[in-house]
C-alpha cells in the first residue's frame, strides 16, 4: 500500500491561496474567500477550503445575542413578612493581583436582612442550591426567590429544587433591575462600603471582612426605609439573633 501523503504537504496550495486572499482583507469571511478562490480559477471544493481555513484560525467567531425567556412583570411587593421573598444577585470583583471573584447576595425582602454573602471564584449552580439549602435549614424555605435571568437561576436544577419544595421563581424581565430594587440597593451600599473600600489579596479576606460587615448591617446600621432602624430591630428573627450572640461568645 501507498503510505499516505502528509496532510500538510498536500493542503500546502490550499494554505498559500488562503493566506494570499487574507493578507490584504484580513476581515474577509470564508465565503467571501472561497469566491475569490474559485474566480481565481481553484477548483477545490468548500469542504477542503473550509477545513483548512479553519486549520489556519481564520474564522472568526461569530457574535450572538443571548436569547432570554421572556417574563411578565411582577410587582415588586415587600410586606413586614420574614421568608416571604428571598431577592438574590451575583456581583464582580477582583484581588489586588487580578484574580476577579464572584459575589452572590441573599437579601429578605420582608426586613432587608442581608441573610448570606457567598464569595469565590466560581458560583455554579449547585453552589447557588448549597447556599440555599443551609440558609433554608436555618431560617425556614422562603415561599418565593426573586432573580434575574443568569444562567445560575435559570439552571434545570435549581428550577426543580424550588418546584419539590413549592418555592416560587419570580423572575424579573430581561434588562430591568430596577424590578429587583432591593437586592440592588444593598449591592450598591455592599460595593461603595467594602468592594471599593478595600483592596484584598485573598477570598479569605473578603469573606472575614463582608461577614463582620453583614453583621453590622443587620444589628447596627440604620435603613432609611425602615425608619432609621437596623433590619433585625424592624423586624427581628430569632434564629439571626441567636447565631449572632453565638458569634460574639467566640
Amino acid at each position: 500500500y501507498q503510505p499516505p501523503a502528509d496532510r500538510l504537504v498536500r493542503d500546502q496550495p490550499v494554505i498559500d491561496a488562503l493566506q494570499e486572499t487574507v493578507t490584504d482583507r484580513p476581515r474577509i469571511g470564508f465565503w467571501k474567500c472561497y469566491d475569490r478562490l474559485r474566480r481565481t480559477g481553484h477548483a477545490w471544493n468548500h469542504k477542503r477550503v473550509h477545513r483548512v481555513y479553519c486549520a489556519l484560525r481564520l474564522n472568526r467567531v461569530r457574535r450572538t445575542k443571548r436569547r432570554v425567556p421572556r417574563r411578565p412583570r411582577v410587582p415588586l411587593e415587600a410586606p413586614p413578612t420574614l421568608n416571604r421573598t428571598w431577592a438574590l444577585d451575583f456581583m464582580h470583583d477582583a484581588l489586588y493581583d487580578g484574580r476577579a471573584f464572584r459575589v452572590l447576595n441573599v437579601l429578605d425582602q420582608g426586613n432587608r436582612e442581608a441573610l448570606a454573602i457567598d464569595v469565590g471564584f466560581s458560583l455554579p449552580s449547585r453552589r447557588v442550591l448549597a447556599l440555599l439549602e443551609e440558609l433554608s435549614a436555618l431560617h425556614g424555605l422562603p415561599a418565593a426567590l426573586r432573580l434575574d435571568n443568569g444562567p445560575e437561576f435559570l439552571a434545570t436544577a435549581l428550577t426543580d429544587w424550588a418546584e419539590r419544595r413549592g418555592i416560587q421563581l419570580d423572575f424579573i424581565q430581561p434588562g430591568k433591575p430596577a424590578q429587583n430594587a432591593f437586592i440592588e440597593r444593598f449591592n450598591q451600599t455592599y460595593r461603595t462600603e467594602i468592594l471599593d473600600a478595600n483592596a484584598f489579596s485573598s477570598l479569605h479576606e473578603v469573606r472575614a471582612v463582608s461577614d463582620d460587615w453583614r453583621r453590622r448591617y443587620n444589628f447596627e446600621r440604620p435603613h432609611e426605609s425602615l425608619g432609621d432602624v437596623p433590619p433585625l430591630t424592624f423586624l427581628p428573627r430569632p434564629t439571626s439573633i441567636l447565631e449572632y450572640q453565638a458569634q460574639l461568645s467566640t
